[in-house]
């Protein structure tokens, strides 16, 4: 469900849930615990990345959609709990955004402090309207402090998807390069950080940060996307696309 490689100082977790690194609660209790351990053991910079072509296609609906209302809220804490941890994170957490990255995939990717995208015919974004499920909160915060306000309501009110140009000219993405060459280029950016003062290094990133990480409390976001998931336009809009899932 996910691997993990350290040397240099560097943590690299991968994601690797077949066939579309969909978050479920064990996965992202996983990447949390991952993110910790990474922490504990003396990583000075930690890589978050997928399966090449797919960074995660967001959440597992069809897993979540029949649990009861206590297992959607397990499972929007234990997701909630993941992004507030890499937002503030001790240290530098570096997206190499492997492929598509739609809703659950790309906020994972905008909580991370750097984004290097892989080229190719992926599409990254926070779709959520399109399918009936308001964007939280904490996640349109997010947005808008990565990207601005205009561009942030633009992009998350229509449900648009972009490919990777357009993602580095938004700013989701801070660069691009071939799939092949994605994790060297991790590799070598992380090397760079963890080459940095650390004190002055992360002191510095998190007062850039130090606004956004006051507003996420993820008991509250969690309850908040709970009753959210559970309305009737999200609840139809899931099944609808639940069932054209099982088309494919």
């Amino acid at each position: 469900m996910i691997h993990t490689e350290s040397r240099d100082g560097i943590t690299a977790i991968s994601i690797d849930r077949p066939p579309a690194n969909a978050l479920n609660t064990e996965l992202v209790s996983r990447l949390h615990d991952a993110h910790l351990a990474a922490c504990a053991n003396g990583a000075r910079v930690i890589i978050l990345t997928g399966r090449p072509g797919m960074f995660s296609g967001g959440l597992d609906v069809p897993e979540l959609l029949p649990q009861p209302r206590a297992a959607v809220e397990e499972f929007w804490l234990a997701f909630f709990r993941l992004t507030r941890a890499l937002a503030v994170s001790p240290v530098p957490v570096v997206a190499a955004v492997s492929g598509h990255a739609p809703a659950g995939g790309a906020v994972l990717a905008i909580h991370c402090d750097y984004r290097i995208g892989a080229r190719g015919n992926f599409r990254m974004g926070l779709n959520e309207v399109a399918v009936g499920l308001p964007v939280p909160d904490c996640i349109m915060l997010t947005l808008e402090h990565l990207i601005g306000a205009r561009l942030a309501q633009r992009l998350a009110m229509t449900a648009q998807l972009v490919g990777v140009e357009e993602a580095l000219a938004v700013g989701l993405l801070d660069e691009a390069v071939e799939p092949d060459q994605l994790m060297t280029r991790a590799w070598d950016w992380s090397r760079q950080l963890a080459g940095l003062p650390p004190l002055a290094m992360n002191r510095t990133r998190m007062l850039a940060r130090r606004r956004l990480v006051d507003l996420l409390e993820p008991q509250a976001d969690a309850r908040l996307a709970t009753q959210l998931w559970f309305s009737e336009e999200t609840q139809a809009g899931m099944r609808a696309l639940v069932a054209r899932l099982a088309k494919k």
